[in-house]
């Protein structure tokens, strides 16, 4: 019963992945290609290695999976951050149908507060 949840697991892991990539390849601009690449993808990879360490018989092998997913469940979203900022930073364009930019909203914020306080 253990090893079908872990193929179940597996799979729907594949499927967030393959969903990933195709958002990676269609979205329009770099911010939304973060979002595929951000949240499809380290849900499926978590997902993956979840299954990966349910199906396997071997102590070694569920921890290593384990481990991994939490280093994903790290890194993946602090580089996205990373990479949306310093793209921000310069001056790459959101796709012209977005509707709104928060972080340009928040650096004019704070370069008013810089002004006043001259």
């Amino acid at each position: 019963m253990i090893d079908i949840i872990g193929y179940i697991l597996i799979t729907i892991g594949i499927i967030f992945d393959i969903c990933g990539c195709i958002g990676l390849v269609r979205f329009p601009d770099v911010y939304n290609r973060l979002q595929a690449a951000t949240k499809c993808v380290t849900l499926g990879t978590v997902l993956l290695l979840a299954g990966v360490a349910l199906g396997s018989h071997s102590g070694a092998i569920a921890s290593k999976a384990i481990v991994c997913a939490v280093f994903i469940l790290i890194t993946s979203p602090t580089a996205a951050h990373a990479i949306a900022k310093g793209a921000h930073s310069a001056g790459v364009q959101l796709w012209s149908k977005s509707v709104v930019d928060k972080y340009q909203e928040e650096v004019d914020r704070h370069n008013e507060w810089l002004k006043d306080k001259e």
